[in-house]
């Protein structure tokens, strides 16, 4: 049994040497990024078991990013290679104090092709956790109809449904992103929006009401997410504020709402009560904004434990 599956793209992501225009940049560093994929990766160095389901193209930045995550202790059984299309990339542009401006190429990659077909009952249905973002469905119809299906195998299984509703108007018109984004609601039993995304969805700005309304949507639990600010989190019978961990040299913030996410399943699948649960998640997200990159900055449960004050570091 996997503690966590879920599916969606990975990319490879080259990150500039040097900030300034793209055009005056001639040296890159290549690594992993992905929603999902994020999440997959930052639950497992916390020591959970995760599983990833996606296309990659048959070609080198394919096989780097299986590689990479097959290095991370990553299942990817449930992954396929098309020899057809190409691996998905992206560039980042970087000017001083400030988070990159991304660039995607990933049209016609082999992860818009991987539709409902690709997605098996089997493996959704021994899952303890699946977790889903909305970027996948944005991509392509093809993907639309896996998200859903997942969603379908997961309730049909008692599966516990995680959804990160992970905004990205660039993909899409705002009213099929909305109505998307709703329709997905009701299958989750913990949802992990920012205040401006749920604002966005339901037209509230006022966190009680917010989470009210989740909850009337079918939700177990809300988690809001602050930013720097924490969290707060509700079962619909309290809210709970979590404050967030102070970063004093922030370097880039890409890639803290996955780690947020997985810092919070990880707390769900330990058992552990809601406050702590916030605690682990506030914890990994800022750990994330410290170093560059979508996933470098994620912890092992003993580097996360020292940095939210629940261990003592060892230093030699």
């Amino acid at each position: 049994m996997l503690d966590l599956v879920t599916l969606g793209e990975a990319l490879v992501i080259f990150s500039p040497a040097t900030s300034g225009p793209l055009r005056f940049v001639h040296t890159f560093a290549k690594s992993v990024g992905g929603a999902e994929a994020n999440v997959a990766i930052a639950l497992s160095r916390l020591g959970f078991k995760a599983g990833w389901v996606s296309r990659l193209g048959d070609d080198e930045f394919g096989r780097y990013i299986e590689y990479a995550l097959k290095g991370e202790g990553i299942d990817l059984s449930q992954v396929k290679l098309d020899p057809t299309r190409p691996t998905g990339i992206l560039f980042k542009e970087q000017y001083q104090s400030s988070n990159p401006t991304v660039y995607y190429y990933r049209k016609g990659a082999a992860v818009t092709t991987m539709g409902a077909t690709d997605i098996a009952e089997s493996y959704i249905a021994q899952a303890k956790i699946l977790h889903l973002t909305g970027i996948l469905p944005a991509l392509s119809d093809e993907n639309h109809a896996a998200t859903f299906q997942a969603l379908q195998y997961a309730k049909q299984h008692g599966v516990c449904i995680s959804f990160d509703p992970n905004l990205r108007l660039k993909l899409w018109d705002r009213t099929t992103a909305k109505a998307t984004l709703l329709a997905m609601v009701p299958y989750a039993d913990i949802i992990l929006p920012g205040l401006d995304e749920a604002e966005f969805l339901l037209g509230l700005s006022e966190p009680s009401s917010i989470c009210a309304q989740f909850h009337a949507m079918g939700c177990k639990t809300v988690v809001l997410k602050l930013g720097k600010a924490g969290c707060l989190i509700s079962d619909g019978n309290e809210i709970i504020k979590v404050d967030g961990y102070t970063v004093h040299n922030l370097v880039d913030t890409v890639g803290a709402g996955d780690g947020f996410a997985a810092g919070f399943l990880a707390g769900i699948l330990s058992h552990k009560p809601l406050r702590e649960c916030g605690e682990l998640a506030n914890g990994v997200g800022a750990m994330a904004t410290l170093v560059g990159g979508d996933s470098e900055g994620y912890p092992s449960m003993r580097q996360l434990l020292e940095f939210t004050g629940k261990a003592n570091a060892v230093e030699r």
